[in-house]
C-alpha cells in the first residue's frame, strides 16, 4: 500500500471514530436516550384500563429528541406515535395520536421535562417526566380529562432496556 492510500485509510478511520465518539457523547448528555418498556406492575392508571404494553424509544436528534411509542391497548388495538422536537417549548407535529396533533417540551432541569400535547392549539394532555438518578427508571405523570370531562391522572414507570 503506498503512503497516500495509508494516509487516506487512516484519515477515514479517524473520521469514523470521531463521528462514533461524537454520537456516543451526544447520547450520554441526554439520559433519556434509549429504549424503555412500561412496567405495568409499578404503573397506576386512573381511570383505567391500563394498556397491555407500551414501548418507548428516545433517540438524540440535534438539540432535542426523536421519540417513537408503540402501545397495545387493553382491547388489543395498537397505537404508534412519533415526533421530533427540542426542549424549547415550541409545538412540533405529533404523528399517530388520536387525541393530539402537536407536542411541545420544556426542560426544567437535567431530570425533569414538561411536555404538553395539543389538539387544534388547545392543551389536552400534560406530562411531567422525571429521570431517576441512576438512569434506569423514567417516570411519567400524565394529566388530562376524559371526553366526559373526568380527570385522568396516570403514573407510568418505564425501565431502561
Amino acid at each position: 500500500m503506498n503512503a497516500f492510500i495509508r494516509k487516506l485509510v487512516f484519515g477515514v478511520a479517524v473520521a469514523a471514530l470521531a463521528l462514533q465518539v461524537a454520537s456516543v457523547s451526544a447520547e450520554s448528555k441526554n439520559p433519556r436516550v434509549g429504549d424503555w418498556k412500561l412496567n405495568l406492575e409499578k404503573s397506576k392508571y386512573s381511570p383505567g384500563p391500563a394498556p397491555k404494553s407500551l414501548d418507548l424509544k428516545i433517540e438524540a436528534a440535534g438539540k432535542g429528541v426523536h421519540v417513537t411509542t408503540n402501545q397495545v391497548n387493553a382491547d388489543g388495538s395498537t397505537v404508534a406515535t412519533e415526533y421530533t422536537g427540542n426542549y424549547d417549548g415550541k409545538d412540533v407535529p405529533l404523528k399517530g395520536s388520536r387525541i393530539a396533533d402537536t407536542v411541545s417540551m420544556k426542560m426544567i432541569n437535567k431530570s425533569v421535562v414538561m411536555r404538553t400535547d395539543k389538539k387544534g392549539g388547545k392543551p389536552v394532555v400534560t406530562y411531567k417526566t422525571v429521570m431517576s438518578k441512576d438512569g434506569k427508571t423514567y417516570t411519567v405523570e400524565v394529566k388530562a380529562k376524559t371526553p366526559k370531562g373526568e380527570p385522568v391522572h396516570n403514573m407510568l414507570v418505564f425501565e431502561r432496556q
